[in-house]
């Protein structure tokens, strides 16, 4: 009965999952929002909270670039995650993460909130990203030595690329991998993503105005409050799923919040 259980609940899973990009691999970007060293290391607790959640998934994933906090946790972070339907179910991880706990870097044991954003494109294949046109003149490249932690062989080449394309102003990183080919192919794989993400953002936008139709932008909207402090509860805004034991959400186990907001998206 069990096993036909976590079968039946896959198949559920499964049956929301129908949008045009749902199937595909996902890159995902945490940001640490305002509040310095905190918001750092919360930005940085997400990162490893949805890298357990792949994992829990056999899904592969690779840590793009890393922008580290002066202090602690990480300013930024750009992972991709290989899997089947991966953007489908980290779509709906997409908006602002809040969390209230007594912080570890205050003396005085004060209550803190932080907050940190996730955002979440598809990636491209192989057709897709053919039909990407990038002007060689619209790009400036610059390699660096790669930042952060590491071993001996790392930090010491120059390997790391940066790619800024001009007119829009889209910045991609990699500092991945330790050949700079390898990590220029990657950056350049994100950036035709970022731009096939920015064309249907204005498509949707324009077929909005002609509609008269007016969306919630839910990127930068708070949908998940992570209270660790005076009492433990991890609440979804969207769909006023709870759960009491937060750490067990922080160490991956998302798939509660998940259907329950692809279910929500589906009624809506």
């Amino acid at each position: 009965m069990e096993a036909l259980e976590r079968a039946l609940g896959a198949l559920r899973l499964e049956a929301l999952l129908g949008g045009e990009y749902d199937g595909h691999d996902a890159i995902a970007t945490v940001q640490a929002g305002a509040g310095g060293t905190e918001s750092q290391d919360w930005a940085e607790m997400l990162l490893r909270m949805f890298s357990r959640w792949a994992e829990r998934r056999s899904f592969d994933v690779d840590v793009d670039e890393v922008h580290y906090g002066e202090e602690a946790g990480i300013k930024s972070a750009t992972f991709t995650v290989r899997g089947h339907n991966a953007y489908g179910l980290l779509s709906a991880e997409r908006g602002v993460h809040r969390l209230v706990r007594i912080s570890p870097f205050d003396a005085q044991k004060r209550r803190h909130t932080s907050f940190a954003s996730l955002d979440v494109i598809p990636a491209l294949d192989e057709e897709e990203a053919e039909e990407v046109e990038v002007d060689d003149a619209d790009l400036r490249i610059d390699v660096y030595r790669s930042s952060g932690p590491g071993g001996q062989g790392v930090n010491t080449t120059d390997s790391a690329v940066r790619i800024t394309h001009l007119p829009t102003g889209i910045v991609v990183s990699c500092q991945n991998e330790r050949s700079q080919l390898q990590n220029r192919a990657t950056a350049m794989s994100i950036l035709k993503a970022r731009l096939a993400e920015l064309e249907r953002r204005e498509r949707d936008e324009q077929m909005d105005e002609i509609r008269g139709e007016r969306k919630a932008v839910d990127f930068g909207s708070q949908i998940r409050s992570y209270v660790l402090a005076p009492y433990q509860m991890v609440k979804d805004h969207r769909t006023n799923e709870e759960v009491g034991d937060p750490q067990r959400v922080l160490d991956g186990d998302l798939d509660r919040f998940i259907e329950a907001e692809l279910r929500h998206r589906a009624s809506a």
